[in-house]
């Protein structure tokens, strides 16, 4: 008998969490095609080329979200979305920074965001890491 190590079976609310970081990935990289415009404009100064960084940061959203339902990519996923969320930080500090160039949002809500990052982290690692059981065959 060869122990191996299997996934167990997920639970419900991980189930839920993994769907929760889908639909917010999913639906994220879908806006990034959709209202470009806007999600350039979040986009600090200092970096180069912002359009390029909102399709980019888009289709890597699209790719992470999808990996998500592939049990095997699910944890590589995982790790790649949560590079993704630090990779957009300064868009979300930018703004936090300069509310004024954003009056149609509030500022309270612009704090909230950097704060929902951490919280999103969170959720992605929690949601992606999958509990190994050890099977005898």
């Amino acid at each position: 008998m060869n122990p191996t190590l299997s996934s167990a079976p997920l639970s419900p609310a991980r189930r839920a969490g993994i769907g929760f970081v889908f639909l917010w990935f999913f639906l994220g990289g879908i806006g990034h095609f959709v209202a470009t415009g806007f999600f350039a404009s979040i986009v600090p100064p200092s970096i180069p080329w912002p359009r390029l960084a909102v399709y980019v940061s888009g289709v890597f959203e699209l790719l992470g979200a999808f990996a998500l339902l592939s049990p095997r990519l699910r944890p590589l996923a995982g790790w790649g979305l949560i590079a993704l969320i630090i990779c957009v930080t300064p868009a979300n500090v930018y703004m936090w920074q300069h509310p004024d160039l954003f009056p149609t949002i509030p500022s309270s809500l612009l704090g909230f965001r950097l704060v929902l990052q951490v919280l999103l982290i969170a959720c992605v690692w929690w949601s992606t890491r999958t509990p190994a059981t050890l099977e005898l065959r």
